[in-house]
């Protein structure tokens, strides 16, 4: 694996849509007591879960510390590849590479510098040291080159691409002045455009995560396919999110990719309550200088649209709400071609995510 001096762009290299073929997927193993409760155990759990439905499509490796590696190692399937690879945490969509690939079947990595959402900022917790090396070490394991974006931070997931130089980011994020606020907005653009290979950059204003990842876009829209978006969407004008779904899917509706075609938009449904810290939820979590505590009654950014594609299906945020089997039908509408598979992933929303954060796809290269 060597480091590349010039640009993905520049090489004829961008990032892949995420319905595209996968390689395989990547997490790593929660344990961080600050974020999950009790232990850890009952998010572990869950992230089991995600991984054995992930494994049903496709190869998985999971990176987990030096003290946990044994315990992994034990509940996971066999047929789950269980590496060390040290965190701080456990969003690998954050801090892992982004995979970029060319028409000739090449792959190579993209690593953004990575500050816990916001640094000293408004970032979530300290260090972050070993999240920022974990694209590095990912690049080195899978033998593929990587690109190093200086003094440019990013998280995967603030960005949605349709592989065919579009893509979506919104303001709330990107703009933020714990990211890189050495930067204007053009110029932002011009790093996205460079190290994802992108011709046209749709800004939303809003996210649905003001507090933690300052409104990262994998909860309010993803590309179904060229030319198509899903976003979530609710009619019911007391839901929190009701103004923020409604503007985005607005602008959606009137926004051209970078091919000119007019985008056509999906909607799925939002959970019908919205997720709540319970008391019992929030005490189980260890209370530690420098990490934003947790509060029995805090809302969380529970959306069913933080899904990942695999080969030949999704895997989709269950949250025993109402609307759980409603969205799994939805999807199948809009993606008759897949399996949509759903899990229960209320521990890993109380931690601050769900399946895309957890997850990180590497594609298969591709010739044209």
């Amino acid at each position: 694996m060597k480091t590349i001096k010039s640009t993905p762009k520049a090489d004829g290299y961008y990032m892949p849509a995420e319905f595209e073929t996968h390689e395989r997927a990547w997490m790593l193993w929660p344990e961080r007591t600050d974020n999950w409760r009790n232990g850890a155990k009952p998010a572990q759990k869950v992230f089991t879960e995600v991984a054995k439905a992930i494994r049903r499509f496709e190869p998985i490796t999971v990176g987990v510390s030096d003290e946990q590696y044994s315990h992994a190692r034990s509940v996971l399937p066999d047929d789950i590849r269980v590496v060390e690879l040290s965190c701080n945490d456990s969003w690998i969509r954050d801090c892992g590479p982004t995979f970029v690939v060319n028409d000739q079947g090449g792959v190579r990595t993209v690593n953004w510098d990575f500050n816990a959402w916001g640094g000293l900022y408004d970032g979530l917790y300290f260090p972050w040291d070993k999240d920022d090396r974990v694209a590095s070490k990912i690049s080195s394991m899978e033998e593929v080159d990587m690109y190093k974006a200086e003094n440019f931070v990013l998280e995967g997931g603030s960005i949605t691409v349709d592989g065919e130089g579009t893509l979506v980011v919104t303001e709330q994020c990107l703009l933020s002045p714990g990211r890189n606020p050495h930067l204007n907005k053009e110029q932002i653009e011009e790093n996205l455009k460079q190290y994802l290979g992108v011709e046209k950059i749709i800004w939303l204003k809003d996210g649905m995560d003001p507090d933690e990842t300052n409104g990262h876009v994998d909860d309010v829209c993803c590309f179904a396919r060229p030319g198509e978006v899903v976003v979530p969407y609710t009619e019911d004008q007391s839901d929190p999110w009701y103004e923020i779904l409604k503007a985005n899917k607005e602008q959606l509706e009137q926004e051209t990719d970078a091919k000119g075609r007019k985008l056509k938009v999906h909607t799925i449904s939002m959970p019908k309550v919205p997720v709540y810290f319970t008391e019992e939820e929030a005490s189980g979590i260890d209370i530690v200088d420098g990490t934003i505590p947790r509060i029995a009654g805090e809302m969380t950014a529970a959306s069913y649209l933080n899904y990942l594609y695999v080969n030949g299906g999704i895997i989709v945020p269950q949250f025993g709400d109402e609307n759980d089997a409603k969205v799994l039908e939805e999807l199948r509408a809009i993606h008759p071609d897949r399996e949509v598979v759903g899990v229960l992933t209320r521990e890993i929303i109380l931690g601050g995510g769900n399946v895309h954060c957890i997850t990180q796809q590497q594609p298969k290269g591709r010739v044209k």
